[in-house]
């Protein structure tokens, strides 16, 4: 083994990894690497061949693939090493990287480290979908991957299950390459992205099944068709080639599980301040590892802002900073997860604010709750199921607060 070091080290190059890089370069910071698993980075956007991407960030609308190389480009020029194919193994005490090269394992040394890992769609198995296993069965990231990278067509007819917006991804990513879903279908009652979404499908002439189970797929060499009962209790066949599974997304979180970091149930991911510190206070978070799951614009400026409060720690002295006084934060009732789940007490009212998801559709108040049940914020909500929330905390003075928070979500009448 071989021994390197850096300032900063930050795992995993979407576009979160790789806004954090450039920044941490232009706060002054020296030495910054960014370390991929595969052998090309720029995270999930380059395999979107589709817009929009990159209006937030460069004011212009771009495909995944330039969005990602326009990441990369910017980062390197910035004076970042991007080094690909290395899949970090183990993150030990004191900021120990263990490192997994093409030309064996090698220990590197942060001063600070970045998880920015991302989400991965479930899989068929994690949705528990009865049936045999045909060719033809795949997510989205690994369709977008034949088609706009290997130039191959998977199959001509497929069904999409899913209804978020990756799903509609999904068939974007079909219909521009002659490719003809026969239907997309969502299991819970309403779809899972905002209706007015879902006129898209209508227009092209693709039916929308909500509400509906997956009795099985079946086919021989590849699929032939997948069987559904459908809300009245009614069974259906489509004939089909191929079955996109799209959405649910989960927290790629088990190198941060493994390496002793604290996980959220409700996201799966790395507990997180509003910093962006985990449980270790050499360790930061940013991106869709901490909320499966977020668009690539909304990752790249909270990438940027932990990078500006890893600057900020890396300043302040040659050790971590460590665990300022903070509150818990709990998702109450209506609610699937929050984010952060801790509130630093100094600075806590100036913080970005919550970024939280519903276990449905919300409609009604959010309230947040002090430890003697006093409400202290409330905000009126209208969100479609997988729809992101942003809960402001302007105001918010916790100076003299003690105990756990709770954000609940009360239904309008």
């Amino acid at each position: 083994m071989s021994e390197s070091a850096c300032d900063v080290a930050i795992i995993g190059s979407g576009p979160a990894g790789l806004a954090a890089a450039t920044e941490l370069k232009r706060l002054g910071v020296e030495r910054v690497v960014v370390l991929e698993r595969s052998d090309e980075a720029g995270g999930i956007p380059r395999h979107c061949g589709h817009p929009p991407f990159g209006m937030r960030e460069f004011k212009r609308i771009l495909t995944g693939p330039a969005y990602a190389q326009r990441l990369v480009a910017e980062a390197e020029a910035a004076g970042v090493s991007v080094l690909v194919r290395r899949s970090v193994i183990h993150i030990g005490p004191r900021g120990l990287l263990t490192v997994a090269t093409p030309n064996g394992t090698v220990e590197m040394k942060a001063s600070r480290i970045l998880v920015a890992t991302g989400a991965r769609e479930a899989t068929r198995a994690q949705l528990l979908v009865p049936g045999v296993r045909p060719l033809g069965i795949m997510n989205t990231a690994a369709l977008q991957a034949f088609v706009y990278q290997e130039r191959r067509l998977p199959f001509r007819r497929p069904v999409i299950i899913g209804s978020e917006l990756v799903s509609l991804s999904a068939l974007l990513t079909c219909r521009s390459h002659g490719i003809r879903p026969v239907a997309m279908v969502e299991t819970h009652p309403v779809v899972q992205a905002r209706p007015s979404f879902f006129a898209l499908p209508h227009l092209i002439g693709v039916p929308v099944f909500t509400g509906a189970e997956i009795l099985t797929i079946e086919g021989g060499r590849r699929v032939t068709f997948v069987r559904l009962r459908q809300r009245d209790g009614s069974e259906t066949f489509l004939d089909c080639d191929g079955v996109v599974f799209s959405g649910r997304f989960v927290a790629e979180a088990a190198l941060a599980g493994a390496s002793g970091l604290c996980l959220d149930r409700g996201t799966g991911g790395p507990m997180i301040d509003q910093h962006g510190r985990s449980s270790d206070p050499r360790i930061f978070v940013a991106g869709n590892v901490v909320h499966p799951v977020e668009t690539a614009g909304h990752c790249w400026a909270e990438g940027r802002r932990v990078a500006g409060a890893i600057a900020a720690d890396l300043k302040a002295t040659a050790g971590p900073v460590g665990h300022q006084p903070a509150l818990r934060v709990t998702a109450g009732a209506g609610l699937k997860y929050v984010v952060p789940q801790r509130l630093a007490i100094e600075g806590a009212a100036t913080a970005h604010g919550l970024n939280l998801r519903a276990t449905g559709a919300a409609r009604g108040k959010l309230v947040l709750s002090g430890a003697d049940g006093g409400r202290l914020l409330t905000q009126s909500v209208r969100a479609a199921p997988q729809q992101p929330i942003r809960f402001s905390l302007a105001g918010l003075d916790l100076r003299s607060g003690t105990g756990d928070l709770l954000l609940t979500l009360e239904p309008a009448p």
